[in-house]
């Protein structure tokens, strides 16, 4: 039987499991044979509630396969990525790990990444949408494979909105609607409880006003979509929400890595869809509601299918062939679908999606996605390399504006020198 160890926020999961009656791969290890004792590394990012849920999928992978050993670890999303940035410096990044799309450039330009074409025979693709497998190209080479698909939505507590008898946000209207609508939280509440998060920290809510107005962060070629003079009106934008209407950034710095949602220190949050399932267990929340973001140009098509959320297998891997396996695993089991529902996102295989019972939370999420349908325009560029890093430079700053230890002009400098080191200009 697994056994489970929770360590300091990271969880170990070993897990003997067999290659019963599997075909070996079409590269890799040579001395690789079905029904070998392996033994796989295998990490992601997330909190307690999808660890519980990989280690769940890993029993049942067990079932199928009793003889490799699946060792897992996990870790907030900017502390997994700097390990991993340690680990590809010394040749030791994991066998299968979760990915994303922000790095894709970075990872497989620099041949960290294993082909997945290499392995058609343990990997299949025929039940994900050929938009969506795209994502995880390169130059027509397969890197990495969707667990599936999210929007960007606004998140509300209707418990704690209940509780303070005040009336929800209703999703959709202006960034200015918006922020008045968290100042009158914020004032109702004594400053007990906080509209939001201040918006400018995320360069997720700057790409939705530039797709809005016909623009994207990125160009095709690699470049930024932007102007100083853009990201500097964002982040004033922000600065009368950071003036005690969204929660202090002192209190969020004190409650990492929980954000005020999970902590319930804020009635409201911005993040992908997928998120309802981590927002739940961090909260404690009986019932939370998903609404559109703002909008501030009439039809703008702000809003994508992300498919940020992957999975990918190292090129250092001694076995490669099994570690293909239980990504195939992830990516296409019903069973991955029944534990996991949408909380990786909607499912971006339709026999993952047939095991999924969407009720409830899940329900709710393919429910939002429909509600938004005509506000989803096409997916952005694919990330320039680097993008990882600037998305964290631009929440890191956006933290900084709101301790007061920077200004904006300063801040958009910060931004724009780092942009120019990282993409090479």
């Amino acid at each position: 039987m697994r056994k489970s160890t929770y360590i300091a926020g990271a969880v170990v999961l070993a897990t003997s499991l067999a290659l019963t009656g599997c075909a070996g791969g079409t590269s890799g290890d040579d001395s690789y044979e079905p029904g070998d004792e392996v033994e796989l590394t295998f990490t992601w990012w997330g909190n307690d509630d999808r660890a519980q849920r990989y280690g769940e999928l890993i029993d049942a992978f067990n079932e199928e396969y009793p003889n490799i050993t699946i060792k897992g670890s996990f870790a907030d999303f900017p502390a997994y990525w700097e390990k991993r940035q340690t680990e590809a410096a010394g040749g030791g990044l994991p066998d299968v790990w979760q990915f994303s799309d922000s790095y894709l450039r970075q990872y497989a330009e620099n041949g960290l990444l294993a082909d997945l074409g290499e392995y058609g025979d343990l990997i299949s693709t025929d039940a994900i949408d050929d938009g969506l497998v795209g994502t995880g190209q390169l130059g027509g080479v397969q890197y990495s494979l969707p667990l599936g698909y999210s929007a960007w939505a606004l998140f509300l507590n209707d418990d704690l909105l209940e509780e303070n008898g005040i009336e929800p946000y209703e999703g959709g209207t202006s960034y200015a609607d918006y922020s008045a609508w968290m100042a009158e939280v914020t004032e109702a509440t004594g400053g007990e409880l906080y509209g939001g998060t201040d918006l400018t920290q995320r360069i997720q809510n700057f790409e939705n006003v530039l797709r809005a107005e016909g623009g994207n962060l990125y160009t095709d070629d690699g470049e930024l979509g932007f102007t100083k003079e853009q990201l500097a009106t964002f982040w004033e934008s922000g600065a009368g929400d950071r003036d005690g209407v969204a929660v202090p950034q002192q209190s969020l710095e004190e409650i990492s890595p929980v954000s005020g949602f999970g902590a319930n220190l804020t009635v409201s949050e911005a993040s992908w869809s997928n998120f309802i399932a981590s927002y739940l267990g961090d909260s404690g929340a009986s019932s939370l509601s998903i609404v559109a973001p703002p909008l501030d140009v009439e039809g703008g098509q702000d809003l994508y299918r992300q498919a940020g959320l992957q999975m990918a297998v190292s090129s250092s891997s001694e076995h490669p062939e099994a570690a293909a396996i239980f990504l195939d695993y992830v990516i296409n089991s019903p069973e991955a679908g029944e534990i996991f529902g949408t909380s990786l996102g909607f499912p971006a295989s339709d026999t993952k999606l047939e095991g999924a019972t969407l009720e409830g939370p899940d329900q709710q999420v393919a429910d939002y996605i429909e509600s938004v349908q005509d506000r989803i325009g096409d997916a952005p560029p694919v990330p320039v390399a680097g993008y990882g890093s600037l998305e964290q430079k631009f929440w890191d700053i956006g933290k900084e504006l709101g301790l007061g230890t920077v200004t904006v002009d300063d801040a958009v400098d910060q931004f724009f020198g780092e942009a120019e080191v990282i993409l090479g200009n």
